[in-house]
C-alpha cells in the first residue's frame, strides 16, 4: 500500500475571517479540531503546516505536529510544499492536504479519499458531494466542480470545471466540491512549479491551475458535505451545530 502524509495549511490572515484557525468551538480551536479528524483517519502521519507562531503553538499544546514556514504564500498549496521541503519526508507516495477550516469533515471521507486514490493511482484526486439545495449553485463562497459522469458512491470520474457561481453553466454531473486534495507527490512539486494561471487568480481557485496544465482531477463522492468557515455567520453556525451534538 503506498504510504500517505498529511498536511494542512493554515494561516491567520484570512481576508474574510482573520483570525479563524485560532477561534475556539467546545473550548478547542478549529485548527486543532482538523488536525484531530485527520489524525483519527489513521492515514498517516499528520502535520500543519503555518507560517504563524500561534498557530502552532496552539496545535503543539494541543497534542498535535506543526511545520512553521515562511508568512507569505500565494496558495495553501505553495505551503505545504515547503512544509514537505521542511520535513524532508522522502518515503511518502502520497500528500493529502486537507483545508484548515473545515473542522466538520467526516473521518470517513478522508480514508475513503486515500484509498481511492491509491488504489486507481491518481495523480490528483478530490472530493464532492451532493447539491441538494439549488441556491447554493450560484453561493459563491460555495465552490462546485463538474465532472464526466455522473457520480455514486461506488465510482470516480475526472473534473472538468472548477466554478463559484453557476450561471450559464449546463448543471449536469455538477456538485459541491469538498476542500481537500490528494497529490502524487511527484505531481504536488510539478504543481508548484507553474505559474498561478488568469482563472486561478480571478476566481481564486488553485485547483484551476490543475485543470489548465492538463493534469487529471479524480473526483470522489463523499457521504457527507462538510462546511467550510469562510465568515463570522459559518463560524456561528458550525460552533452551534458542534456544539449542540456534543
Amino acid at each position: 500500500m503506498p504510504k500517505t502524509l498529511i498536511l494542512i495549511p493554515s494561516r491567520l490572515s484570512a481576508s474574510r475571517l482573520p483570525g479563524k484557525p485560532l477561534l475556539k468551538i467546545n473550548g478547542l480551536s478549529i485548527i486543532s479540531h482538523v488536525f484531530k479528524k485527520a489524525e483519527k483517519s489513521n492515514v498517516g502521519k499528520v502535520y500543519v503546516c503555518t507560517g504563524d507562531k500561534e498557530i502552532c503553538e496552539d496545535v503543539i499544546n494541543n497534542g498535535g505536529n506543526c511545520v512553521l514556514t515562511t508568512r507569505k504564500h500565494s496558495t495553501g498549496t505553495d505551503r505545504i510544499y515547503e512544509g514537505l521541503q521542511k520535513l524532508n519526508s522522502i518515503d511518502y507516495d502520497y500528500i493529502l492536504n486537507i483545508q484548515g477550516d473545515e473542522p466538520t469533515i467526516d473521518v470517513e471521507d478522508i480514508k475513503k479519499l486515500n484509498k481511492v486514490a491509491c488504489k486507481n493511482k491518481s495523480d490528483t484526486a478530490t472530493l464532492a458531494s451532493e447539491i441538494h439545495n439549488k441556491k447554493n449553485l450560484n453561493e459563491t463562497s460555495i465552490v462546485k466542480v463538474q465532472t464526466k459522469k455522473k457520480l455514486n458512491l461506488h465510482n470516480f470520474s475526472q473534473a472538468t470545471k472548477f466554478f463559484r457561481k453557476a450561471s450559464g453553466i449546463n448543471f449536469k454531473n455538477v456538485y459541491h466540491h469538498i476542500g481537500i486534495y490528494q497529490y502524487k507527490k511527484s505531481i504536488l512539486k510539478k504543481f508548484i512549479q507553474f505559474s498561478q494561471t488568469k482563472n486561478e487568480k480571478k476566481y481564486k481557485l488553485e485547483q484551476l491551475r490543475i485543470l489548465e496544465n492538463k493534469i487529471n482531477i479524480d473526483v470522489i463522492l463523499a457521504k457527507s458535505s462538510p462546511i467550510g468557515v469562510d465568515t463570522k455567520k459559518d463560524y456561528m453556525e458550525i460552533k452551534k451545530l458542534m456544539e449542540y451534538k456534543s
